[in-house]
């Protein structure tokens, strides 16, 4: 599995300091997993390809690729081979602009150190 989670989203204090505490000790516990790969996008980055909004990928179990995108209380389910590509590229270059992830546990622990 593989997450790129925008900087803002980790320093927002929803719940307070514990909450927030609780929530970046348990990125790391994942993002150290062999089958996880977890990634921050910076707030220094200026531009990149993920600022039109969220969006999910996934692999059914018959091996078919899906994207689901929700936005302001809309939702699809992609299931079109050529839209579908379409989000695998951008999320190829979103993880390309994103800190690596050793770099991105590092970058969490340094939050941690903050609190």
């Amino acid at each position: 599995m593989s997450f790129v989670i925008e900087e803002s989203v980790l320093r927002r204090r929803i719940g307070g300091k514990t909450v927030q505490r609780g929530q970046l000790e348990q990125l790391l516990l994942v993002g150290q997993q062999r089958n996880v790969e977890i990634q921050v996008m910076p707030l220094d980055r200026e531009d990149h390809a993920g600022l039109s909004g969220p969006f999910t990928l996934m692999e059914t179990s018959d091996n078919r690729r899906v994207g689901y995108v929700e936005v302001q209380n809309v939702s699809r389910l992609h299931t079109e081979r050529k839209l579908v590509r379409e989000l695998e590229a951008q999320y190829g270059i979103i993880r390309a602009q994103a800190l690596t992830p050793r770099e991105s546990l590092a970058f969490v622990e340094k939050l941690l150190g903050e609190l």
